[in-house]
């Protein structure tokens, strides 16, 4: 396990650290209604590995349509921070905007997961595509 990362909100409500299962290797979108509409980029920390510092308070949770993926936001400035995952609740999404120094422009492509065909609602899942970012020069 990679050593822990600092990452806070936008407004610095909410700090906390992270420990990732495999780094940035994880890197992914999900195309699922809620993430389609949220655009983060997210990256897979056990439930061990993250560590609320300060603002466990300011946390507020979103669930939608099974309720099993548990979203967590800053209530003061509505950034995601991480996530609960329905397809492994073993482990948590983790934002990458919300980590120290990292920006999900640091990825010239990102896996998009088909959350739409979803495995736990009888989906195939898998990989629905990949988004490229490539800079101006």
């Amino acid at each position: 396990m990679s050593s822990k990362l600092q990452a806070r909100c936008h407004c610095g409500a909410v700090e906390f650290t992270v420990q990732l299962l495999d780094g940035f290797n994880t890197a992914q979108r999900c195309n699922c209604s809620f993430c389609r509409m949220r655009g983060a980029v997210t990256v897979s920390a056990p439930l061990s590995g993250i560590e609320v510092l300060k603002g466990k308070e300011k946390l507020t949770e979103y669930r939608f349509n099974t309720k099993q993926a548990v979203h967590y936001f800053c209530s003061v400035c509505g950034i995601y921070t991480f996530h609960r995952r329905r397809s492994n609740p073993e482990q948590y999404g983790v934002n990458v905007a919300c980590i120290e120094n990292v920006s999900p422009f640091d990825f010239p492509e990102i896996k998009v997961s088909d959350g739409i065909h979803h495995t736990s609602d009888g989906g195939k899942g898998g990989v629905a595509g990949y988004l490229r970012y490539v800079a101006k020069s």
